[in-house]
């Protein structure tokens, strides 16, 4: 593969953010033909799919942020030189062509596109049909921006594909593929799975969870719960699963108030059989598959545990391994919790809405992933790379 220089990287991205901006009432009135054929039932999917002037002054500020970000490709990880006198140099490098397969959200034709080009990566990009006239409109934009700076406009390519079209590309594609990134829910990622012939990064599945031990500040427990369960109900980082420790003082009281505080917000409360008890008008868990659900919507689950480690159990065993939260006031049980709960975010008095690239320092990410190889958490700029060896010698032979 061809190494781009970090100069004509980034004058596409310039180029990529004029255009953006001069394309804006082209882009809205293709939006606005998504927004027109979608059925609103699924009212996490078409929060996802809309676009307007915030969502495009969001695309030019990723773009200039990775802009503004050094040349991830070529950084040296280690360098050594052994008794032999071979020399052994270890750098990051491209992984090559990185498909994404992405339902809704126009804004990953942007945020996947420039991350991956960035790290001087091919990208293949597969949206969902919900979006299509958005995405192309996106697609034009790049290949304008690439075309300009004398660049092929194989580097970003939406595949106008139908479902049974992209399983076939999965099991033989037509050109090499090197990692394949879905981003959405369950059924999306294990079609992939089931499909794929490379390597798979896992990526968007929520079902989190926060604990709320017997010496939390109940104040800062409400408000946390509130954002993390409202502030963003389609965001893979929202609020599922709330669990109440059995012994916070005047239980009964907080779970009452809470339950008004949510009540009022429209939450839909679904609680489990202890809870039940002080909250007997709220629907009680009918069957444990719940326990595995992201919601996406305005809903939540509370429930009763006896003490900090059932809590870490439960997480361990239900949770999308996303990020998880625990409301208390010592530093050590907030550690025990932090270290035992295998999840890819944990927090200490935090909402979960944190988990996110913008809000932890990475900048503009390509997904959230949940896998342990080779990264887990935001995927920026930094993360879509790989590594490679190159081995100086003079004439060295194994003996």
């Amino acid at each position: 593969m061809e190494l781009l220089s970090s100069e004509l990287k980034n004058n596409v991205l310039q180029s990529m953010m004029t255009i953006i901006d001069r394309e804006r009432a082209t882009i809205l009135v293709e939006n606005r033909k998504d927004l027109d054929a979608f059925d609103k039932g699924d009212q996490a999917l078409y929060d996802r799919l809309v676009v307007n002037h915030t969502k495009i002054d969001d695309m030019i500020r990723a773009i200039k942020d990775v802009k503004s970000q050094g040349n991830p490709v070529g950084q040296e990880i280690s360098d050594l030189t052994l008794d032999s006198g071979l020399q052994i140099s270890n750098k990051t490098a491209p992984f090559g062509t990185i498909m994404i397969i992405y339902e809704s959200r126009p804004d990953v034709t942007i945020e996947a596109a420039v991350l991956a080009f960035k790290a001087n990566n091919k990208i293949l990009l597969k949206g969902g049909k919900e979006a299509k006239h958005s995405n192309i409109i996106l697609e034009k934009c790049w290949h304008e921006a690439l075309n300009a700076n004398r660049l092929s406009k194989d580097w970003i390519k939406l595949l106008h594909l139908n479902r049974e079209e992209t399983q076939a590309f999965l099991k033989t594609p037509t050109e090499k593929l090197d990692l394949i990134v879905p981003r959405g829910g369950e059924r999306l990622i294990k079609f992939v799975k089931d499909n794929a012939k490379c390597a798979v990064l896992i990526s968007g599945r929520g079902n989190n969870f926060l604990y709320v031990a017997k010496d939390a500040d109940w104040l800062k427990a409400v408000k946390i719960i509130v954002n993390a369960k409202t502030d963003k109900i389609s965001g893979c980082n929202a609020l599922d699963k709330v669990l109440i420790d059995k012994n916070i003082p005047n239980i009964k009281n907080k779970i009452n108030e809470l339950q008004t505080i949510l009540s009022k917000l429209k939450v839909e409360l679904v609680v489990d059989a202890a809870i039940g008890k002080v909250l007997p008008k709220e629907k009680q868990i009918e069957n444990d598959t719940i326990w595995y659900e992201e919601f996406l919507a305005m809903k939540i689950l509370i429930a009763q545990v006896d003490h900090e480690n059932d809590a870490i159990a439960m997480i361990n065993t239900y949770s999308g391994g996303h990020s998880a939260s625990i409301i208390t006031e010592h530093k050590e049980t907030a550690m025990t919790f932090m270290e035992r709960v295998d999840s890819a975010a944990v927090y200490h008095n935090a909402s979960t809405r944190f988990t996110d690239g913008g809000q932890m320092g990475v900048g503009a990410e390509l997904a959230i992933s949940t896998d342990k190889l080779h990264h887990r958490g935001p995927l920026g700029l930094k993360q879509l790379v790989t590594n490679k060896y190159y081995v100086f010698g003079d004439g060295h032979v194994r003996v």
